[in-house]
């Protein structure tokens, strides 16, 4: 039964009571199943860092160097849309594997032209390109991540390369116990070696690793393959420009609203 039927058909006492016993078998499923969890792998683009606000902040300081003046909203979004065609074709054998900066530097050429940037050179484009490897985390990130190292072996699960993650790390004080990528199994997600080879790695079962993330399609294909899930809502990521993913309780095994809450509701 639903919480609007429980609703209609109860009185305002009883339906409390019902819901409260709802949001108790929740956490009570929740519980029981995190309770063998040894390592939390994290999804970093939208997850853990803020992949759009630092890409407009650092186009703009860039921009007045070079007398570039564009929308960096829009720039960032047109990049971040080529992200997953582009993985596809890696995935579906179109292309050979090519790491995520290489990725990243063929849609820059493509958006240069696009909108209409001139004059750079292959260094600076490749600085520019780089700029994924410089991304701020969201407020919460580092505390949270240290938080959870405590009680948990945690380390990045991204379709980002070993060097961007590497650099990110230490651009954003990320406190990775390892750093694990779609990289090494030469599989980006939501293939399944992409999420087995890091369990595999880790030499644990895919029950004993949760993946955590923001995005629902992630989580989704990581539970496909045995693993727990920890949804992580970023309102933000975004911007306006579309509509974050969101989650209830019950529809993964923890569902948190930053980092340090999901801390909170790991006992961490």
């Amino acid at each position: 039964m639903t919480r609007r039927q429980i609703v209609k058909s109860a009185g305002i006492g009883a339906a409390a009571a019902a819901l409260r016993g709802i949001d108790g078998a929740h956490a009570q499923d929740s519980a029981r199943a995190v309770a063998s969890v040894k390592a939390l792998v994290f999804d970093t683009f939208g997850t853990v860092v803020d992949w759009r606000g630092s890409i407009v902040e650092e186009g703009k300081a860039w921009g007045k160097t070079k007398g570039i003046t564009v929308d960096w909203a829009r720039f960032a979004d047109r990049w971040r849309a080529g992200y997953a065609p582009s993985m596809d074709k890696v995935r579906k054998g179109e292309m050979p594997w090519t790491n995520l900066d290489h990725l990243h530097r063929a849609l820059l050429e493509d958006l240069l032209q696009e909108f209409h940037i001139e004059g750079l050179s292959e260094e600076e484009k490749d600085h520019w390109n780089r700029v994924w490897h410089r991304l701020k985390p969201w407020p919460d990130s580092v505390a949270g991540l240290t938080r959870l190292k405590k009680k948990y072996t945690i380390a990045p699960l991204s379709n980002g390369n070993v060097a961007l993650l590497a650099d990110m790390a230490k651009h954003a004080g990320l406190p990775w116990d390892l750093i694990l990528s779609a990289e090494l199994a030469r599989h980006y997600k939501p293939d399944r070696e992409a999420y087995l080879t890091a369990v595999g790695l880790l030499e644990l079962k895919p029950e004993e690793v949760m993946m955590c993330a923001a995005h629902s399609g992630d989580l989704m294909s990581a539970r496909s393959f045995g693993m727990r899930t920890g949804f992580i809502h970023r309102p933000n990521e975004y911007g306006p420009a579309r509509k974050a993913d969101d989650a209830k309780p019950g529809d993964f095994d923890v569902v948190s609203t930053d980092i340090g809450d999901l801390g909170s509701k790991l006992g961490a």
